[in-house]
Formats: structure tokens, C-alpha cells, sequence
């Protein structure tokens, strides 16, 4: 696996209990990851040595990012090294144009968009969209970074002086869509084209990051779930995808009063945060399922084991490390499970996440905040 960050940390357990052996290519000695995984040699994402020692022995390739370069993929792929997903899949995750191109031709619903070669079709888009947008850099955002609600092309001028002077990534534009809330849905898929999704989930943003996630998703139209889980599939099987897909969806509104639609938001070919909730809350966490797929093993079942699942990410803390805080939330909430991914503390970080599971929606997501908090270093709820 390339990447020393939470995802991979938290691939180590699935790991060790299928007897798998894991060898992940961190960032540096103290990375999340490298606190946990015993085979962890350091190197860049992009050296090319770094990983073609990574892969010697190894049945595949997989990543817990998306930044590898495609053609270092294509040269693995060539000589014969098993990459899930492959360079043809992952540029959808990597290129925001890539990949709003490509769902476009496949007639999968997204939201309106444009290319951005210069402010001139920025001021056009505008005008054609009720005078405001969302722009997209079409590369290396995430969490909220790279992404602009903008109103004049002004609001993003340093994004087209960087895209012309190539310091910066190829601009798109979307419309900014009236969603009443977001979705997720995950599916898991082999070489062999199997394919298995757990229940549709609603996220919960804050500043352009997840602070929650409920499973299932609360009060979801029969309709609207159906049409999430086939537009997930169809994606992870136009796309070639191995492993475990997340797409991130709108739900919007319907203008003639049927049940509500969905659009795609984004895509990430790798286990996601809104799946954190599966590690506790389904009888296989996508940390299994993406083994299992990227080794072409059978998919294991998706159902919930509770009613609900709430997972509260622990974002940022006013106490020195987290862990000062276990023995309160062990007497708050001793169904409370914590997972804490091994970072430095700073404002806003993802430093762990907190699932609880009930019967009672509104008590097991009282509780799951109460718990995060405690960790953030707030005053229990």
C-alpha cells in the first residue's frame, strides 16, 4: 500500500486478521501508519525506486491516496505487477475533469460543469447560472481545499494566473447545487466484477470536512436509495474500479414532487471516510472488503449490525494528545468505540474518529458527539 496516513493504520488490523501481510510505503518514521505497521519502509508517493521496492514479492499494488503518478503505474502495470485499482481507473479520482468527462459520457447524473481555460468562460458560466458557482481545481483538493463558491471570476484570479503560469492545477466549474443533504455510498468490487455496497449513508459537513456520518441514512426515499446504489455500481463497473469506491452524492429535490434524486459529487478509489462507521457498524469494514477486492478474494456481506451506526470524527483538540481523554469517554460511554489515528494535534486535524450504534437514532448520535467531543477536549454534552 502507498500512503502512511489513518487509512492505512487503520488497514492493519483487517490485515492481520485474514494472516495478510501488509507492507505500506509511509511519508516518514512517525506517519500514522508506521506506528503500527511493522513493514513500512519510507519514500515518496512519486519515487519511483521507493515503490518498485515496495511491490518486490507482493500479490498487488494498492494505495490509500491518489497520488501516484499514472505513468509510474503503467510502467508497474507493464511489468506485470498487479495495481487496484489501475492507472486507467485512478486518474478518475485524481482529475476532476477526467473524471466529470468520463461520468458524463456514461450518463450518470452530476451536476452541470464547464472547463475553465480562462476567466472568459468563467463569466459566461455565471451568467448562466444564476451569478454563482463552485470552481474546482481539477487536481490535489480535498477536505474542503481547492474548492471556491465564487461570484465573479475575480474570486478565483490567482487560480487562473497559477493554471497559466503551470504552477496550478486546470480549472473547472459546476453549478452550485441546491442539495438538501449529502449522501455516500460505498461498494466494493473485485477484478472478477463482483460487487458488494453496505447501506447509503448521509454525511455531515463542517467547513468543507465530515464531522459525521449516520448510517443508514435517515428517513431515504426507497427510490432514492435504489437509484444511489445503481449509480454507484455502474460507476465502479464503467470505471474498472477494484477495490472499494466511494461516491459522495447530492441528494436534490425533485422539481416535479417525486422522490428526491441524486447527484455525484466526487469520487475516491479507496477506503473513505464516510465508511469509517463499517469498522463497528457492518459485519465487513471496508478495510476487509478492500483486501479481500484488491486480492480477488470473495466479497464479504455489507449488512449493518445495528439499526444505526454514528460516527463523530475528532476534529482538532485543545488538549496536548487525545488519549487523555480515553478514561472519560470509557466512563461516558463504555459502548462508545474510539479509534485514534496516532497524529500531532492541530486545529481542525482529524486526529480519530468515535462510532456508537443503537436502536435509538437520536440517542446514539447524542452519544457519538459526546464522545468526540471529550476527545476534542470539550466539555461533554
Amino acid at each position: 500500500m502507498v500512503g502512511g496516513g489513518q487509512l492505512a493504520r487503520m488497514m492493519a488490523p483487517a490485515a492481520t486478521a485474514l494472516g495478510v501481510h501488509l507492507r505500506v510505503l509511509v511519508e516518514n518514521p512517525s506517519s500514522s501508519a508506521a506506528q503500527v505497521v511493522v513493514d513500512a519502509p519510507v519514500g515518496s508517493a512519486s519515487d519511483e525506486a521507493a515503490i518498485t521496492a515496495l511491490v518486490d514479492g507482493a500479490d498487488a499494488l494498492t494505495f490509500e491516496h491518489e497520488h501516484v503518478p499514472n505513468l509510474l503505474l503503467d510502467r508497474l502495470e507493464s511489468a506485470g505487477v498487479a495495481v487496484h485499482p489501475d492507472a486507467s481507473a485512478l486518474v478518475h479520482a485524481q482529475d476532476k475533469i477526467v473524471m466529470r468527462t468520463r461520468l458524463t459520457e456514461l450518463g450518470i447524473p452530476v451536476p452541470s460543469w464547464a472547463v475553465l481555460p480562462s476567466a472568459a468562460e468563467l463569466g459566461t458560466f455565471l451568467a448562466d447560472h444564476g451569478g454563482v458557482a463552485v470552481v474546482k481545481t481539477a487536481r490535489g483538493g480535498y477536505d474542503g481545499k481547492g474548492v471556491r463558491v465564487v461570484r465573479s471570476p475575480e474570486d478565483v484570479a490567482d487560480w487562473f494566473t497559477a493554471a497559466a503560469d503551470g504552477t496550478g492545477a486546470p480549472l473547472l466549474a459546476e453549478e452550485k447545487v441546491p442539495f438538501t443533504r449529502e449522501l455516500a455510498v460505498l461498494v466494493g468490487r473485485r477484478p472478477s466484477g463482483e460487487t458488494r455496497t453496505w447501506p447509503v449513508v448521509e454525511s455531515v459537513q463542517r467547513d468543507g470536512v465530515c464531522a459525521q456520518v449516520v448510517a443508514p441514512a435517515p428517513d431515504l426515499d426507497p427510490a432514492t436509495r435504489e437509484q444511489a446504489v445503481e449509480v454507484a455500481v455502474r460507476i465502479a463497473t464503467g470505471l474498472g474500479v477494484t477495490g472499494v469506491l466511494a461516491v459522495e452524492l447530492f441528494e436534490v429535490a425533485d422539481d416535479a414532487g417525486g422522490p428526491p434524486r441524486v447527484l455525484v459529487n466526487e469520487l475516491a478509489m479507496r477506503p473513505h471516510n464516510s465508511g469509517h462507521w463499517t469498522i463497528d457498524g457492518a459485519v465487513t469494514s471496508q478495510f476487509e472488503q478492500h483486501l479481500r477486492a484488491v486480492l480477488d478474494l470473495p466479497l464479504g456481506e455489507t449488512a449493518a449490525r445495528s439499526r444505526w451506526t454514528v460516527m463523530a470524527n475528532v476534529l482538532g483538540s485543545s488538549l496536548p494528545d487525545p488519549t487523555d481523554a480515553l478514561a472519560d469517554v470509557a466512563r461516558l460511554d463504555p459502548a462508545a468505540k474510539v479509534h485514534l489515528y496516532g497524529k500531532e494535534v492541530r486545529a481542525g486535524r482529524k486526529l480519530g474518529h468515535v462510532n456508537v450504534s443503537g436502536d435509538d437514532l437520536d440517542d446514539v448520535r447524542r452519544r457519538a458527539i459526546a464522545a468526540a467531543a471529550l476527545l476534542q477536549g470539550e466539555a461533554s454534552a
